[in-house]
C-alpha cells in the first residue's frame, strides 16, 4: 500500500510516517505542500492521498479538487487540527476518501488509513458529533471562518507573510483581517489579539 502524506509541518509528517510504515505492508513518500504533491500524483500512483487542509496552496477545498480532478483516479483525504465539521462535512459530502482530525490515535488513524485505501469513506463520527453538541465559542461567534485562521497565526506568532502564505492569501488582504478582528475583539495589536484569544480558550 503506497500512502503520500503532504503536510507543511515536518514533524507531523515524520510522525506519521512512523506510525504508518510500523504497521508492515505500508510505504509512505511526504511532500510540504500542495504544488509538490501535485508533482508527485502526475508521475506516481498512490492508494491514498492525505492532504492537510490548511498547508501552502490548499486554497481550502480548491487543492483537495485539484488532486481528486488529476489522472489516475487518486483516493483522496483530508487531515486536519484546525478544520470545524462544517469542513469535514463538504469534504465528505464532495466524494473524497474521508476526513481525519489530527487528534486522532495513532490505532485509528491506521485502520483509517487502511479503511480508505480499500475504496471506503471514512467519517470520524465522534469528530462530527462532539462537534454537533459544542456551544459555539462566543468569541468564534463573532468573528469569520478566515479571520479565525488569522488570529490563530498571531496567537503562534506568525507575521503577516507567514500567514498570508500558510492561508494561501495575500499579505494586504491579511493585514484588512487583522485590522478588523481587532476592532471585533477589542484589541489594539497583535500581543493583545493573541491574549484575548488564549484567555478566552479559543485556541
Amino acid at each position: 500500500m503506497r500512502i503520500l502524506i503532504a503536510d507543511d509541518h515536518e514533524l507531523l509528517r515524520d510522525t506519521l510516517v512512523l506510525f504508518l510504515e510500523s504497521e508492515g505492508g505500508i510505504e509512505t513518500v511526504t511532500a510540504p505542500d500542495l504544488a509538490s504533491a501535485e508533482e508527485l500524483v502526475a508521475k506516481d500512483s498512490f492508494d491514498l492521498v492525505l492532504l492537510d487542509y490548511s498547508m501552502p496552496g490548499m486554497n481550502g477545498l480548491a487543492g483537495l479538487e485539484r488532486i481528486m480532478g488529476m489522472d489516475g483516479g487518486q483516493r483522496v483525504a483530508i487531515i486536519s487540527g484546525t478544520a470545524k465539521r462544517e469542513v469535514a462535512e463538504e469534504v465528505l459530502a464532495s466524494g473524497a476518501a474521508g476526513f481525519l482530525p489530527k487528534t486522532l490515535s495513532a490505532k485509528s488513524l491506521i485502520n483509517a488509513v487502511r479503511f480508505m485505501a480499500m475504496g471506503e469513506q471514512y467519517a470520524p463520527l465522534d469528530f462530527l458529533r462532539a462537534a454537533e453538541n459544542e456551544p459555539e465559542h462566543p468569541l468564534a461567534k463573532s468573528l469569520s471562518q478566515r479571520e479565525i485562521e488569522v488570529l490563530q497565526g498571531l496567537t503562534e506568532g506568525k507575521s503577516n507573510k507567514e500567514i498570508a502564505r500558510d492561508l494561501d492569501i495575500r499579505e494586504p488582504t491579511v493585514k484588512l483581517h487583522v485590522k478588523t478582528l481587532y476592532r471585533k475583539i477589542g484589541a489594539s495589536n497583535r500581543t493583545q489579539a493573541a491574549m484575548i484569544a488564549r484567555d478566552k480558550g479559543l485556541f
